[in-house]
């Protein structure tokens, strides 16, 4: 007799993921929330900025009358590492479409005293309550079919400690982008993929703060090596992200005095543009 097939293991569902129990925060007291930041979603040991940012979200969510976040900038003071955190968050202000906070990620040093890792001001609302009305310029990227890309599996064996956030990421890059890892960089700063997470949990506003972040550092693209830290990022989440993949698009046009800056823009599977970023980040020369 036949061996029975395998059931198809389940997709993740918002609520209860991988990402949503890596991101939860548990309130000690009014205002100040602990975190167990995962190393699941590391890089080379330093844990993903996008990440942080969905970690702090998620607490600015809960501290504050409104749900969604609409925009929140983050500046990245030292680099966070696996293990017990705090955050601590203020409300600024509430209106009645929009209330703003701040939130400070916090953990200790050898000497046990708090450092603080990143500092967030944001404001929420309510995508829900938003009129459909769209009256826009920008264009989706033009990226291959998903099976016309590759992702981290495609490639040779990864430095070690280099792909824990990527075993958890469904992530294929654009082909046109990927010179870099061939040892032949376009010189554009270019990086363009699709974007999903690994367990089929598909998109909400929490996930595109990562999402924003996520993708190999134009900086290989052009030509240029090594850790490419974020100093302060802002992004914009636009409505709420149609089931399916995202498609993401990250761009940089000038480089200078050893900074860069990326422009993303996320896609979802309705055409629509869910959310924007910017950031500003350090690259090493040379």
């Amino acid at each position: 007799m036949p061996e029975a097939a395998s059931a198809p293991a389940a997709r993740a569902t918002i609520g209860d993921s991988e990402f949503d129990r890596d991101t939860a925060v548990t309130l000690r007291e009014p205002g100040v929330y602990d975190i167990d930041l995962s190393a699941g979603w590391t890089i080379i040991n330093a844990v993903n900025g996008g990440y942080l940012l969905a970690v702090l979200g998620r607490a600015l969510g809960d501290a504050l009358p409104h749900p969604d976040p609409f925009t929140i900038s983050a500046h990245y003071l030292t680099a966070s590492q696996p293990g017990p955190a705090v955050v601590r968050t203020e409300t600024v202000r509430t209106g009645r479409t929009l209330s703003t906070g701040q939130a400070s990620l916090f953990q200790y040093d050898d000497e046990g005293r708090e450092v603080e890792r990143i500092r967030v001001l944001a404001s929420y609302g309510d995508l829900d309550s938003l009129p459909d009305d769209v009256r826009t310029t920008a264009k989706p990227p033009a990226i291959p079919p998903v099976e016309q890309c590759f992702g981290p599996e495609d490639g040779p064996a990864p430095v070690s400690g280099s792909s824990a956030i990527a075993d958890r990421l469904m992530l294929k890059l654009d082909p046109a982008t990927l010179g870099w890892a061939l040892g032949q960089p376009s010189g554009r700063g270019e990086s363009r993929g699709w974007f999903g997470l690994a367990d089929g949990r598909d998109a909400d506003p929490f996930s595109l703060l990562l999402a924003v972040d996520a993708l190999p550092p134009t900086a290989f693209e052009m030509g240029l090596t090594g850790w490419v830290p974020t100093v302060e990022l802002t992004a914009h989440v636009r409505c709420r992200p149609a089931p399916g993949p995202l498609r993401v698009a990250i761009t940089t046009r000038n480089l200078a005095g050893g900074f860069l800056e990326e422009d993303a823009e996320v896609w979802d599977s309705a055409d629509r543009l869910v959310a924007q970023s910017r950031q500003l980040a350090r690259v090493r020369l040379g």
